[in-house]
């Protein structure tokens, strides 16, 4: 681990900035998970990524979409066809809070 330990005190502070009740064991098995977590993002902070350039993606790759073209839409039948309570113009919801 990287030395730094989190306190009880600290965890609470955590649990409470989140909104969350932790028992005594979940602080202490909270506190552990924490301590290693922190743990490996400072691993990952002591890499010597200076010269890496960004990337968007590990690998190079061309734009996996298909083009954007317009085409006809679903007919309206077909669209409201499984619609519980279809109406003139779509789908009927009920208001809302009702």
């Amino acid at each position: 681990m990287s030395g730094v330990e989190l306190t009880a005190d600290e965890v609470r502070h955590v649990a409470a900035l989140a909104r969350l009740g932790l028992d005594d064991a979940e602080v202490e098995r909270l506190g552990r998970e924490l301590t290693s977590i922190l743990a490996h993002v400072n691993t990952i902070a002591a890499l010597p990524i200076a010269d890496v350039p960004p990337t968007k993606h590990s690998r190079d790759s061309a734009d996996s979409l298909r083009p954007d073209v317009a085409r006809p839409g679903l007919p309206r039948e077909d669209a409201l066809r499984n619609a519980p309570d279809p109406s003139a113009d779509g789908f009927r919801v009920p208001p809302i809070g009702a």
